[in-house]
Formats: structure tokens, C-alpha cells, sequence
């Protein structure tokens, strides 16, 4: 499994990248001694519309010296290979697209897909399904189609090594038509899905989402602070605009005679602080950290 990490470190990532590739029957990687319960009821991703940038994890870029060119245009894609998975030894840390690896989420890494994606794959082994969110690159070993997160690698029945699957890359279309859900049944689109894009060289920005009052425990990163919710959803566009690996990680928090924009949430005060310093360094801002418990 590969990160693609900040600019500075590329070089010195690419040429470990292939030594990390992760896999389940390495020692170096695996899950917890005690991993959380109920994992198998971790519901399935829920696919979104959301806007393909190019740049950032979407640059075209090399390994091993094989040069890798991701899909920046909203078109299908299948394949059959293998699935791998990766746990503990990345879990909090960065995945390609800037996000936070959470090992029990329903993620998943490829090496081409634009990210983020939305994916189903399938295990002929067993005719278990599971759809995923895609937001990472990898894996790198041949014959390897897909790297996925502990939950999902259980979920499809592949927790013992590698094994045969069928990956399908759900397009916007099928999204918004409802197409993408098992059954071939269109329904509407969730209430959470964004409105429909067109994805161009240059994707129009995001429209902001309603104001939230609930923010999941962790660490967050505060971008600033208004006195009116247009303010904050105009400056959450702009971010979103500006920084493509940040903007799945922006909301507004509504409290009285505030509305917050924050990023996260983050699994430790360190990765918080990191995306700080990036954002700082990016927008020539002074974020401030906070934990919600």
C-alpha cells in the first residue's frame, strides 16, 4: 500500500512505496489485538456526488518505475485481480487524498481511480458484495486491483491473504439516476448526496451543505468563525476551491450566534496540528485546533 504524501517528501515516499505495499500475511502489518465489535455491521459507503479535481492525488505520477495516470473525468471503469488490505500500520495516518486512514471505515485504495470514488466489488468465492469509498493509492503489487480497509477486507471475506475480486466503479450518472444500488432499482438519490456536477477540466466549486450542530469526537481544525451561516458556507467553498484534499473534510457547526467552519475530525492532536501547518502555509490563515469530546 502507497501514501502519495505533501510535495517535499514525494521522492523519498516513491521509493519506499513498494516496500510498504500492504498485504495481510506480512508481519509488518495486520489488525489490532482487539479489534473494535460488530465490525460486520459497519454499514456499506454511501455513494456521493462529488467533484473530480485535477491535481493534488489525481497528478499523474511514477513508482517503481512505472508511471501511473489516474482518471480526472467521470467515466466506468471494471477490473478483475486481486484484493489485498491494510490495517494498523497505517490506521491514522494519510491516505493519498489528505484524509485520515481509518481501518474500520469502508475505504478502499486504487491505483487509478479518481479520488474520491465510490466502488462496488464483488467476491466470487462467496457472492458477497460491499461498496466502498475510495480515497487512497495502491496497492502495488502485480495482479493487485484493490487495497482495502480492515472492515471492508472482512465484510468481502478476504481477511486471510489476497483473493480474486470484481471491482466496478460507480459514475456519477449511476448515483444520481439510483442505478448504483444493488437490484438495479433507480431510486432518488439520498438527501446527503451533493447536486449533480459536470466534471470538467475545472470543476465548478461545491455547493456549501447545511449547517451541522453535531461534530464527531476527535480533533478539528478551525478555519473561522461568523456571525452569519451565508459567511461560513461562502468561505467553506472557497477552502474547498482552493485545497481539493481538504474539502470532504469541511463543516459548519451552527452554535448560538456562531457558525464555525472546522476540518476533521482528526485522531490525534499531531494530525491535527499537521493539517494546520497546510492550511496555514496554503491560505495565510491562523486555524486553531480544538478537541470535541
Amino acid at each position: 500500500m502507497g501514501h502519495l504524501m505533501r510535495p517535499l517528501q514525494r521522492l523519498t515516499a516513491v521509493s519506499m512505496l513498494a516496500v510498504l505495499a500492504a498485504c495481510s500475511t506480512t508481519p509488518r502489518d495486520g489488525p489490532e489485538a482487539k479489534p473494535p465489535p460488530n465490525l460486520d455491521k459497519v454499514p456499506d459507503a454511501q455513494p456521493q456526488i462529488e467533484p473530480i479535481r485535477d491535481g493534488g492525488p489525481n497528478k499523474p505520477y511514477a513508482l517503481a518505475g512505472r508511471s501511473y495516470t489516474p482518471l480526472t473525468a467521470d467515466k466506468p471503469l471494471t477490473e478483475k485481480g486481486l484484493a489485498s488490505w491494510y490495517g494498523k500500520k497505517f490506521h491514522g495516518r494519510r491516505t493519498a487524498s489528505g484524509e485520515i486512514y481509518n481501518m474500520y471505515a469502508m475505504t478502499a485504495a486504487h491505483k487509478t481511480m479518481p479520488l474520491p470514488s465510490y466502488a462496488r466489488v464483488r467476491n466470487p468465492a462467496n457472492g458477497r458484495e460491499i461498496v466502498v469509498r475510495v480515497n487512497d493509492r495502491g496497492p502495488f503489487h502485480a495482479g493487485r486491483v484493490i487495497d482495502l480497509s480492515y472492515t471492508a477486507a472482512m465484510k468481502l471475506g478476504v481477511l486471510n491473504g489476497v483473493a480474486p475480486v470484481e471491482v466496478e466503479r460507480i459514475t456519477h450518472e449511476q448515483i444520481r439516476s439510483g442505478e448504483w444500488r444493488q437490484g438495479g432499482k433507480a431510486e432518488p438519490p439520498p438527501e446527503t448526496v451533493a447536486p449533480a456536477i459536470e466534471v470538467t477540466a475545472r470543476a465548478e466549486p461545491t455547493p456549501a451543505p447545511p449547517a451541522a450542530t453535531a461534530a464527531s469526537p476527535g480533533f478539528w481544525v478551525q478555519l473561522g468563525a461568523f456571525r452569519q451561516r451565508d459567511g461560513a458556507e461562502q468561505f467553506q467553498r472557497q477552502v474547498a476551491d482552493e485545497l481539493g484534499w481538504l474539502a470532504s473534510l469541511l463543516s459548519v457547526f451552527s452554535e448560538p450566534q456562531l457558525f464555525r467552519l472546522q476540518a476533521g475530525p482528526y485522531a490525534t492532536r499531531s494530525d491535527a496540528q499537521d493539517a494546520a501547518a497546510r492550511i496555514r502555509e496554503a491560505l495565510k490563515l491562523v486555524p486553531v485546533v480544538v478537541e470535541r469530546r
